[in-house]
């Protein structure tokens, strides 16, 4: 099976314009993203995809220095997006990343496809029921389901944010929960859902260089080590405590 995921990308972010490409410790932030999903053992291949607007050119330029591939699609209709990069690569699976999650994890990433092969749903995830903390979110689904919500999904904050359709029609779709403390090599519990990972606003990039800074400034560092660094020194998630993810319907 070719998993392929998508890291979708666009610099026309509303709260903080431009963070895909934000400084974190020397790197861009889309570099910490690629480099973190690529060592994922269960992807096959990794792909950005962006916009076909002028703005974007910087992202392309950052792909040709990864090296990685790049698919240019919709601005606004991200599913139509995403599902025309699966298209294009082949896609029997897509494992939906986004690049503003620069602690994502690639044992998480792979605890989450490791089920979706094992139990073979429409789509899994980890964000169905949240036990990880946000910004490790890894979604799952074959193509023949997201061609399914491509023709289907009529709401725009459905294109928008690719996966609702989904888990908002349960009796179409053949749903699988991930939650914490099944990874490889890991046992127990390990349930933060109130930790804020993922880089929305200046407070959530203040944090995440932080993190970084204390970690080594590498990527190999896994996300038991951040939930270690918080909890021995629980200010510093009061750099973004008071940070609210927008809802689905403000897009």
């Amino acid at each position: 099976m070719n998993v392929v995921a998508i890291i979708q990308a666009r610099m026309g972010s509303t709260r903080l314009p431009g963070k895909v490409l934000s400084d974190i410790g020397g790197e861009p932030m889309l570099a910490r993203v690629v480099r973190r999903v690529q060592r994922s053992g269960s992807v096959g291949q990794t792909v950005v995809a962006a916009t076909t607007g002028e703005a974007d050119e910087p992202i392309a330029r950052e792909c040709r220095r990864l090296g990685v591939e790049l698919y240019r699609g919709s601005e606004l209709d991200v599913l139509d997006r995403f599902y025309r990069a699966a298209l294009r690569f082949g896609a029997d699976a897509v494992v939906r990343i986004t690049s503003d999650c620069p602690l994502i994890d690639p044992g998480v990433i792979d605890c989450v496809i490791g089920a979706f092969l094992d139990w073979q749903p429409d789509y899994a995830s980890n964000v169905l029921r949240r036990t990880y903390p946000r910004g490790l979110d890894t979604e799952v689904a074959s193509r023949e389901a997201l061609e399914r919500a491509w023709r289907e999904a009529a709401e725009p904050y459905q294109r928008v944010h690719v996966t609702p359709y989904f888990y908002q029609h349960p009796e179409r779709f053949r749903l699988l929960s991930v939650t914490s403390g099944h990874e490889a090599g890991r046992g127990g519990s390990q349930t933060r859902p109130h930790y804020r990972w993922t880089v929305d606003t200046a407070e959530d990039l203040a944090l995440v260089r932080e993190i970084y800074r204390r970690l080594g400034g590498g990527d190999t560092f896994c996300w038991t080590d951040v939930l270690d660094l918080l909890e021995r020194d629980p200010g510093l998630a009061d750099l973004n405590r008071r940070i609210q993810q927008k809802a689905l319907h403000e897009g």
